[in-house]
């Protein structure tokens, strides 16, 4: 049976949110000795590697075409951007305000991929983002007892990253999958070494940290060539609501790797996280069996 592109992007976003999961984990693991930005830096020193030699054992344009420069340096300086105040949200805030503001994303991607990329937003993907949004609220649980900057800092994450992925939209078919990621890598290792120098905070790693420092690299470009091809092959709008899988996977392997315990609010916001996405799975389904119908009576007609 043939599986459809938007069956694929679906598929890949999910396999995104899987490996930034196991990401996390590696992320944790040295967060106590390894300072954020040296963290950083490998993540994307690996991408760098990874992406550069798949594309100059195919010959393929490193960075893309010429002409769509100003979008690609936009996609990577957000990209960046979006890291950055991540990780300072991270730790200068409440895990659960910062995770919560996180999921913001998806609403804003799908705004934008209307506003910008002319995406079709169909009935069920509003209601669906609202339940997803409400899961993971309740997963996380927040009480906003953050000050300021680091509710400031979660809100720039999740605006820097949706209209960095909604350029992701945008670059659909203009340049290779594997350019837009090394062009982001590229960009983040850049900045990564003067800040490194002018804050030194880079510490020589053991041989346990420097395995989980090529672990963060090893599921960042995973997790990025998944999620740069899941907007390659379907619409933004539609998959993004597919990266709140992220929830679930994190519950899960919190379990298994550090013992943590998956509260009950967490099996709740885990199930409307799910019943959100197979909403928008069986209803948008639908609505493209009914185009591909009234696109062939059209036909007869016409005939």
């Amino acid at each position: 049976m043939k599986v459809s592109d938007r069956t694929k992007g679906i598929l890949l976003m999910t396999a995104s949110a899987l490996c930034f999961a196991f990401m996390s984990i590696a992320v944790k693991q040295t967060g106590g000795t390894i300072p954020v930005f040296e963290q950083v830096f490998f993540r994307n020193l690996v991408i760098v590697i990874v992406a550069g030699a798949y594309l100059l054992r195919h010959h393929l344009p490193l960075y893309g075409p010429r002409q769509y420069q100003p979008a690609m340096f936009g996609r990577s300086i957000l990209g960046v951007l979006g890291v950055l105040a991540s990780f300072l949200a991270t730790n200068t805030g409440s895990q659960a305000d910062v995770s919560i503001l996180s999921r913001l994303s998806p609403f804003l991607i799908t705004a934008f991929s209307a506003l910008f990329l002319k995406e079709k937003i169909t009935k069920i993907q509003i209601p669906a983002l609202l339940l997803a949004f409400g899961g993971a609220f309740v997963v996380a649980n927040p009480k906003f007892h953050s000050n300021m900057y680091p509710i400031v800092m979660a809100l720039l994450c999740s605006l820097a990253s949706s209209f960095s992925y909604t350029l992701v939209g945008y670059l659909k078919g203009k340049a290779h999958p594997l350019s837009i990621i090394l062009h982001l890598g590229t960009v983040s290792v850049a900045t990564m070494v003067p800040v490194m120098l002018l804050t030194r905070q880079f510490v020589w790693p053991t041989g346990q940290e420097l395995f989980y420092l090529l672990l963060i690299g090893i599921f960042g470009v995973l997790g990025q060539i998944c999620l740069t091809y899941a907007y390659k092959l379907a619409d933004a709008s539609e998959v993004s609501i597919y990266s709140n899988t992220n929830i679930l996977f994190a519950a899960v392997l919190g379990r298994v790797f550090f013992g943590e315990r998956i509260a009950p609010n967490t099996l709740v916001g885990g199930g409307m996280v799910l019943a959100a996405m197979i909403l928008v799975y069986v209803f948008g389904r639908r609505e493209k069996e009914a185009a591909r119908r009234a696109a062939k009576q059209a036909g007869r007609t016409a005939a």
